[in-house]
């Protein structure tokens, strides 16, 4: 199930970087190339809106994956501690200490 989750969490990732760069701030780009002539299945504007909404949706998979992936891991590890508080836990290296001015 994890690798599973890991495979499509991949997939998403990669779709929502195509969808970024398919995007353009002002509707030119790779965005108005698919609609050229107004009896177009999908217009300009149309095709932006397509990829805005795409954007969104692949962007809310991707955070709910992550979630996801992250509670998958910590209940592997049968911890509920994340990296942090178990380095904290340990007694872990202390802050180095700053150099103090010479004058």
């Amino acid at each position: 199930m994890f690798v599973f989750l890991v495979v499509i969490h991949i997939i998403v990732s990669v779709l929502l970087v195509i969808s970024i760069l398919m995007q353009s701030s002002k509707g030119g780009g790779l965005a108005g190339t698919f609609g050229g002539s107004s009896t177009a299945f999908l217009s300009g504007r149309q095709a932006a809106d397509t990829l805005t909404k795409a954007t969104i949706i692949l962007a809310i998979l991707f955070a709910v994956l992550s979630i996801t992936l992250n509670i998958g891991v910590l209940r592997e590890s049968g911890s509920d501690q994340g990296i942090i508080e178990r380095e904290l836990e340990q007694g872990g290296q202390q802050a180095p200490a700053l150099p103090t001015p010479q004058n």
